[in-house]
């Protein structure tokens, strides 16, 4: 077995009590054991807490996400939702759907004034952005997968908001940096504003959040979406101009959707199905990509990076224009994933330029997809495997915490189409199928993903980063599949995004340069980024060698059983 290990924080004060001695772990190899990778160390712990109890992967995900919503309360939440992908060791594939919906109340025009023009901070920041959270439903969904009482998967996240934990630099970075929008929403004090700055080694308690995971430890889901948390919410509804109500919370349902499945190279791919845009961009990618024997290239070659940005030229195209909740339009996944219609979309293609975007696509102004968001890898030692990835949207959500409940709400509501119908600036009508409608799903680029290879977990994975997700995945799979990478360095691979719209092409900063300039010469427009998602990966040989890997981008790490 092999480990890599930082020491993160020692806080000043070590009291036995509270979590101050906090280890980055960012890669295992082992057999015969649970892993657990997140963007927390802590989470992973706790996760890895729970297999060691005897729970499998879906009690580990389970208490990993509730851990997430105390210490990493950017994007882990019980105030928003997330899309879950498992596969049993028996074969069996299941999708939990616990995305947040628009409230009863909501309505198509809803973020316009009266002249129609959009009013993206009603719809990014305060109430009136909130969705109707699903995540605390999706982990009750999750329960008849698990082998341990709700009671017990909970507990490890009461203990850290109970007692408190030592948050890391970039934790107090982040918090500092976000002070003033937190004081502009919220009207009582919270636990993320103190009087002088937050500096790595301070302890984060939260009393309130604490109180709140009791309630649903003690009376379930109904200790959240019926209740005191349930009331309190909707009273911070009414201090601004939420519209979310008792009705809408207790009426809340997770949907249970057929897994999105497909074959690349031998792999059997198993992701999530709309309203998740992930698993259907990843299936239109990776088999474009293929019609050019993608493995016969260097990886981050020039012919590599343009065959695998021209896919997702294509694949963000129809992504614009025929995606979203599938219960209110017409589901089209079968037609967009089949080799037909896509070696027909692939007829366009030519190494000798850049394709233009309006060529692939009728141009169709989208919203834009934060990408505050946070993924969960888990294989048990019984094989069973959770993919996970949830979000609150925004970073720090709406920036509103539920005064007496304790955690942020999310801002998710923007992730709608808020000005459907609308000609752009280009004269294109669009994004009806991801408009406002009560009790809709946004659309999402969520892409949690098992790889299964002769019936066994290959892969589990997943990422952060809002439109990045589905090109995080692509690039995490194709470094695997067609360019024989382990999983570090497939990982920590320097990565580039493209989405249609803009044109340009955006590059880590550490991409090869040389690769750049060659695009650049085919007439493609390029721009560096500090940082492309967040992967956590585990990947299985045939050996049974377990290599859990943690994204180098941040604090994420390895939990082992």
């Amino acid at each position: 077995m092999r480990k890599f290990i930082i020491i993160l924080v020692l806080a000043t004060q070590s009291i036995s009590a509270q979590y101050t001695d906090i280890n980055i772990v960012k890669e295992v190899k082992v057999k015969n054991k649970g892993v657990v990778v997140s963007a927390h160390p802590l989470a992973s712990e706790a996760g890895a807490q729970i297999l060691k109890m005897g729970g499998n992967a879906y009690d580990a995900i389970t208490a990993a996400q509730y851990a997430l919503a105390v210490v990493y309360p950017q994007a882990g939440n019980i105030g928003g939702g997330g899309f879950l992908v498992g596969v049993k060791n028996n074969g069996e594939k299941f999708t939990l759907d616990y995305r947040e919906t628009a409230p009863k109340k909501a309505s198509r025009d809803m973020y316009l004034d009266k002249n129609g023009k959009a009013n993206t901070d009603l719809s990014q920041n305060g109430r009136l952005a909130v969705g109707i959270p699903g995540s605390v439903a999706g982990f009750f969904a999750t329960l008849k997968y698990c082998k341990l009482p709700m009671e017990k998967i909970i507990q490890p996240a009461i203990d850290l908001a109970e007692k408190g934990f030592a948050i890391t630099e970039l934790e107090a970075d982040m918090l500092n940096s976000q002070r003033e929008y937190f004081q502009k929403h919220n009207k009582s004090s919270i636990v993320f504003v103190k009087s002088n700055p937050w500096k790595a080694g301070d302890i984060l308690v939260q009393k309130e959040l604490a109180e709140t995971l009791r309630l649903i430890q003690k009376l379930g889901a109904k200790g959240f979406y019926e209740g005191k948390t349930a009331q309190l919410l909707v009273a911070e509804m009414k201090k601004g101009n939420g519209i979310i109500t008792l009705e809408d919370l207790k009426n809340y349902k997770v949907a249970e959707r057929k897994a999105l499945e497909f074959d690349y190279k031998g792999n059997n791919v198993i992701s999530m199905p709309l309203p998740s845009s992930g698993g259907v961009l990843l299936a239109q990618m990776l088999k474009m990509a293929s019609y050019e024997n993608l493995e016969k290239y260097q990886q981050n070659s020039t012919q590599a990076v343009q065959i695998m940005v021209e896919a997702e030229r294509r694949a963000f195209a129809d992504r614009a224009e025929y995606m979203g909740d599938p219960d209110f339009i017409q589901d089209k996944t079968a037609y967009l994933i089949s080799d037909d219609y896509l070696k027909n979309r692939w007829k366009s293609f030519g190494f000798n330029k850049a394709t233009s975007s309006a060529e692939v696509g009728k141009i169709i102004k989208q919203p834009k997809e934060s990408t505050e968001t946070t993924h969960i890898s888990v294989l048990d030692k019984e094989g069973n495997a959770a993919s996970v990835t949830t979000t609150l949207n925004g970073l720090y959500g709406s920036k509103v915490v539920v005064s007496g409940a304790g955690f942020f709400l999310n801002n998710e509501m923007d992730d709608f189409s808020i000005k459907p119908g609308v000609p752009n600036m280009f004269g294109a009508v669009g994004g009806e199928a991801n408009a406002i409608q009560p009790n809709k799903r946004m659309l999402s680029s969520m892409t949690p993903t098992i790889l299964l290879k002769n019936g066994k977990p290959y892969m589990v994975v997943g990422t952060p980063g809002g439109t990045t997700i589905p090109t995080s995945v692509y690039q995490s799979i194709v470094n695997t599949v067609d360019f024989k990478q382990n999983a570090n360095i497939s990982v920590n691979a320097p990565k580039f995004h493209h989405q249609w719209l803009p044109e340009t092409v955006a590059f880590e900063k550490n991409f090869p340069e040389s690769t750049i300039k060659d695009l650049e010469k085919l007439g493609y427009k390029t721009e560096r980024w500090d940082r492309i998602g967040k992967t956590e990966m585990i990947t299985i040989d045939d050996n049974g060698t377990i290599h859990a890997v943690a994204d180098g981008r941040g604090d994420d790490s390895v939990g082992v059983e």
